[in-house]
């Protein structure tokens, strides 16, 4: 199992091209189930959740080409690899445990098998163990839609004879998968349907944009409350993968945590606000600049509280390298966590950096120390690998990261990022 070794105390300084954002690129994926026409994808990243993904889609039928995409080629100027989905014919309608237990995203195909096949019979998802993140908000809603809908030995069986109906959905809580998958259901669905409480995160509007380009007829984009009108086929269409937020956010704290100057390629401070304007106010510098933003802590941080919440609210895929920054902040700060219940399982990790980080319920309080000292630890999860990280690059000494399987499902080229601007980290093949 690999392993990544950091030495730490580097200031990190250049540039870091933001790849494709893996949670907006499994969606759009999954969209090519609601057309028999080719969809192709600009700056997909190539991370193991994607293989996973198009593993899934080629066992439903879909034919899948991929190629490198050369710099400035693509749509505002994308780098990443293109894609091109082609879901001619579904041979199966049944999503198997042994791919779907590999990644919780995997239950995006229901939504669109249902309004295409009329029926979907997916495994109960996998993914981070994270906390408890039940998939009933989908079902309801498709329910909503007229769908049948069966949960037994450990499957979703949906089924829809005379095809989904438009309705209004009102979801008690935020939840982006449930936006996702009804957004699709809803594209082929007759009649209108209505999605209050929607989640608004820029990936849902990346997939809002992915289907009316594929000619559904989606309003409210941005918004609480999305109207669909349902059409009966869709058709094929060439749409970019929006940056990846997370990656940008990640990289970020990378800069301000080992108080270097980085600049960061290819994305923008909107998709992030509500990070950027907390390390603003712990005291880093963040500026938006020409096709990016330029991120630097030269004169140290102050611990700030934050509280996670749905966008545009602070993303809980970023606690985890938030902990890890004000581990190393003068004074005291907060996390509270709203999103997941079981999200701090990287601080006995931290701690081990010598991090001061006491949980309390759904809240940790951490008390920043001027120096981490570095040491083995083992991932627990995608956004934990990368607070570990983090806290390596920090840390005086060495850091042995075990278990990074985790990070590869959301990283790309992670070492090779980090090490063109001055880190000192490399892969141990089989550590």
């Amino acid at each position: 199992m690999d392993a990544i070794r950091i030495l730490g105390g580097v200031p990190l300084t250049g540039e870091i091209v933001i790849g494709g954002a893996k949670n907006a690129a499994l969606p759009l994926m999954a969209a090519t189930l609601l057309t028999d026409q080719p969809l192709t994808l600009i700056n997909m990243p190539e991370l193991v959740d994607i293989s996973t993904m198009s593993n899934l889609l080629r066992q439903h039928g879909a034919r899948i080409d991929q190629s490198a995409l050369a710099p400035g080629a693509g749509e505002a100027g994308a780098t990443g690899r293109s894609m091109t989905l082609t879901s001619e014919r579904i041979t199966s309608v049944t999503a198997p445990y042994d791919l779907v237990r590999r990644m919780r995203a995997s239950v995006l195909v229901l939504g669109p098998l249902l309004a295409r096949m009329h029926e979907a019979k997916v495994s109960l998802p996998g993914g981070c163990a994270i906390g408890t993140r039940p998939v009933d908000l989908h079902l309801k809603a498709l329910e909503a839609l007229g769908a049948k809908i069966d949960v037994k030995g450990g499957y979703i069986h949906a089924t829809a004879p005379g095809g989904l109906k438009g309705a209004k959905v009102v979801f008690p809580k935020v939840t982006v998968g449930g936006t996702e998958n009804l957004l699709m259901a809803a594209a082929l669905a007759a009649g209108d349907t209505v999605l209050e409480n929607a989640a608004r995160e820029p990936e849902i509007g990346n997939l809002a944009d992915c289907l009316n380009a594929m000619g559904a007829e989606i309003s409210g984009i941005g918004s609480g409350t999305l109207k669909i009108r349902g059409v009966k086929t869709l058709h094929g269409a060439r749409v970019a993968v929006i940056p990846d937020r997370i990656e940008t956010g990640t990289y970020a704290i990378a800069g301000a945590i080992t108080r270097g100057r980085v600049t960061l390629k290819g994305t923008s401070f909107d998709l992030l606000d509500s990070v950027f304007s907390a390390m603003r106010q712990a005291g880093a510098s963040v500026e938006q600049v020409e096709d990016g933003v330029v991120v630097s802590a030269e004169d140290g941080l102050n611990g700030i509280d934050v509280m996670t919440e749905p966008f545009p609210g602070f993303p809980t895929d970023m606690q985890a390298q938030w902990m890890a920054l004000m581990a190393t902040a003068n004074g005291a700060s907060m996390i509270t966590e709203t999103i997941f219940e079981n999200r701090f399982m990287h601080v006995p990790e931290l701690t081990r950096f010598g991090a001061d980080v006491n949980v309390h319920g759904a809240s940790a309080i951490i008390r920043g120390r001027k120096q981490l000292s570095g040491a083995p630890v083992m991932a627990t999860d995608l956004r934990a690998s990368s607070s570990l990280i983090l806290a390596g690059l920090a840390a005086e000494g060495e850091t042995l990261v075990n278990r990074i399987y985790h990070l590869d499902r959301g990283y790309e080229r992670l070492e090779e990022k980090l090490g063109a601007c001055g880190a000192r980290i490399e892969r141990i093949v089989g550590g």
